[in-house]
């Protein structure tokens, strides 16, 4: 018995269900290779690429192993901030201020040294009157072009009660003194951190900031970007924190070298 012959129509049927199917399994094809290839291309959607691991078991599906976003930051190791606790026991008090003012007239400085009490005026020496307070515990220098400079306080009140009370010296003199521009230049802090240093370990990692000959000045000089704070870091563990303009400067600047200390304790 002869089987029925196949018809043009029904081969011309095959033929193109069987090139459909190998076009689809071609697009599969690529797709998985660009889901795969190349996770670290940086693309511009938010998607998250994710790589396939092998099947645990034949014919189950494909567990993700590894998930990679390529527009997550990059995040730079900075070091880490002690807790307030940590620090609260250890704040920095001040030992000196230094301002400035104005008093808006020229002055007659031998004048000033003959008629005032507790001045002195050396110019061969030092080209200002010397002039000092008992309360509060400060000293000024007062130049010939008006400008004075006050030195010695605890605390910015101190500054400018002292900076008054000079100014009102120089008018009992009879001098047209006014009281213009108080301004604090610079602010000297200290702390002790009650541990040794390993102050030549500490200037090989940061060399970048850090000056330390021994043979010169017994302490490290540590110049803080920011806040911008020069700080001289003794073995013993005592630190001096200078270059501030306000107070919080330097309590910033000790809470951020505070970490770095505790990494190169003896």
């Amino acid at each position: 018995m002869s089987l029925p012959s196949a018809t043009p129509q029904s081969v011309r049927s095959v033929n193109s269900q069987q090139q459909d199917t190998q076009s689809s399994n071609q697009d599969i094809k690529q797709s998985a290779v660009a889901t795969v290839a190349s996770p670290f291309t940086p693309t511009t959607s938010s998607t998250t690429t994710t790589l396939m691991g092998p099947p645990s078991v034949a014919g189950s599906a494909r567990q993700p192993y590894t998930t990679y976003n390529p527009q997550t930051p990059y995040i730079a190791l900075t070091p880490v901030t002690p807790r307030t606790s940590e620090v609260s026991h250890l704040q920095p008090s001040l030992q000196n201020i230094v301002s400035t003012v104005n008093l808006g007239c020229k002055l007659d400085l031998k004048r000033i040294a003959l008629q005032a009490r507790n001045a002195e005026y050396n110019p061969k020496r030092f080209a200002a009157v010397i002039m000092r307070i008992r309360n509060p515990r400060t000293t000024a220098l007062i130049f010939g072009s008006g400008k004075m400079v006050c030195t010695g306080a605890k605390s910015e009140e101190d500054s400018l009660q002292a900076a008054r009370r000079y100014a009102r010296v120089i008018q009992k003199l009879g001098f047209p003194a006014k009281f213009r521009d108080f301004k604090i230049q610079n602010m000297v802090g200290s702390v002790d951190v009650k541990f040794p240093i390993r102050l030549e370990a500490l200037v090989l990692r940061h060399h970048q900031f850090c000056s330390y000959e021994p043979e010169l000045f017994p302490g490290l000089i540590y110049r803080m970007i920011q806040p911008k704070i020069v700080l001289l870091i003794f073995v013993s563990g005592k630190v001096v924190l200078t270059g501030a303009k306000v107070r919080r400067e330097i309590h910033d600047a000790f809470e951020r070298i505070y970490p770095i200390l505790k990494g190169f304790r003896k």
